[in-house]
C-alpha cells in the first residue's frame, strides 16, 4: 500500500481561459497534519473540491490511498470526511437529526457514533435544538462532527475555525491533535490563521495563484523561521570568549564582518550588551533575525497580508 494518502500529479482545473489551479503536485503521507496555506482565491478550495470529487480536473491526475482509477477513487473517497466552505446542514432538523442523516448516508451501523461526535464537539447539551437557531460557531462544530462520522482515515477541513471564538479554536486544535495522535488520522486543513496552523501542522503546502510553490515539513520550516540575534562587534575573538566563559553561551555561529549569530539568549540583548561593555567590546550593530509563519509566507508570495 502507498505511504501517500494523497498525491496529485500536474493537477489542473480551468474555467474558460482561466486556470483556477495549474499543474499542482501535492504529497500527503499517512499520519500527517497538512497545513494548506494560501490567500483567498489562491486555489485551496478548488483543490479540495477536486480531491473530494465534487469537480473534475481539466488535466493531471489524483491518487487517493494508492488508487487512481475512477472506480478506485470512488472507493477511496468513502474513507474521507470533509467540510468544505460552509457545512451542508439541514436548518429545520436538530443537531442529532443532522448527524443521523449523515450516518445513514454513509451507511454506518448503530447510533453510538452520533453521541460520540456530539460529545467530542461539545454539542451534547444542544443536540435537540434545531440548527436554524445555532450560532455560526455551533454550526461549524456540527459540520466538523458530521465530517467525523464514520471515523474517516483522511479528514479534510476547509477553513474550519470560521465562526469559532478563541476558546473554540483552542478546543478544535486539541481535538485535531488527539485524532491525529490516537487514531493516526491524516488531516488536511486549510486556514488563513497561520499562527494557528503553525501549532498543529506537521507539513505545509503553500499555494499562490493556483500553483503549489512549496511543500515543507514543520522541522525545516521551524529551522528557517528560527529567530536568532545578530551582534556585530569590533573584536570577534574577544567576544566569543566572553560568550562562552562569562555568559555560558555556546550555541552561536561566527558570520562574516565580525558578526555573531546567537541562537540562545535571543531575548536577552541587554545582558549581552552589558557583558561585552564590561570587557571593552564595542557593539557596532545588534538585530533580531527570523520569521514567523506569516512572514515566511508573505516573503514567498509577496504582499503585506493574508485574508
Amino acid at each position: 500500500m502507498s505511504e501517500y494518502v494523497v498525491k496529485t500529479m500536474g493537477l489542473s482545473k480551468k474555467y474558460g481561459k482561466n486556470n483556477a489551479v495549474y499543474k499542482c503536485n501535492i504529497n500527503i503521507r499517512k499520519g500527517e497534519i497538512y497545513g494548506f496555506i494560501g490567500k483567498n482565491g489562491a486555489g485551496k478550495t478548488t483543490i479540495i473540491r477536486l480531491l473530494t470529487g465534487l469537480i473534475k480536473p481539466t488535466e493531471g491526475s489524483i491518487e487517493l490511498f494508492g488508487e487512481q482509477s475512477e472506480k478506485g477513487l470512488c472507493k477511496a473517497r468513502k474513507r474521507i470526511g470533509a467540510i468544505i466552505e460552509n457545512p451542508a446542514l439541514h436548518p429545520n432538523l436538530t443537531a442529532y437529526e443532522n448527524l443521523e442523516v449523515s450516518r445513514i448516508e454513509k451507511g454506518i451501523p448503530g447510533k453510538k457514533c452520533i453521541d460520540e461526535k456530539l460529545n467530542l464537539m461539545e454539542l451534547e447539551d444542544v443536540k435537540n435544538r434545531k440548527v436554524k437557531d445555532f450560532s455560526l460557531g455551533m454550526k461549524q462544530r456540527l459540520g466538523i462532527a458530521m465530517a467525523l462520522i464514520g471515523d474517516p482515515e483522511l479528514l479534510i477541513l476547509d477553513e474550519p475555525v470560521n465562526g469559532l471564538d478563541p476558546s473554540g479554536i483552542v478546543a478544535l486544535r486539541n481535538i485535531l491533535k488527539k485524532l491525529n495522535k490516537e487514531k493516526n488520522m491524516t488531516i488536511l486543513v486549510s486556514s488563513h490563521l497561520l499562527g494557528e496552523l503553525h501549532q498543529i501542522a506537521t507539513n505545509y503546502g503553500i499555494i499562490n495563484n493556483g500553483q503549489i510553490i512549496e511543500e515543507i515539513d514543520a522541522y525545516k520550516l521551524n529551522q528557517k523561521c528560527k529567530k536568532s540575534l545578530h551582534v556585530k562587534v569590533d573584536n570577534i575573538n574577544k567576544a566569543t570568549i566572553v560568550l562562552e566563559e562569562k555568559l555560558k553561551c555556546k550555541n552561536y555561529k561566527v558570520l562574516p564582518n565580525n558578526t555573531l549569530k546567537l541562537l540562545d539568549m535571543v531575548d536577552e540583548p541587554g545582558s549581552i550588551s552589558q557583558a561585552f561593555s564590561k570587557e571593552g567590546i564595542i557593539i557596532e550593530g545588534l538585530s533580531q533575525v527570523g520569521d514567523d509563519l506569516e512572514s515566511y509566507f508573505m516573503n514567498l508570495v509577496g504582499g503585506s497580508t493574508i485574508e
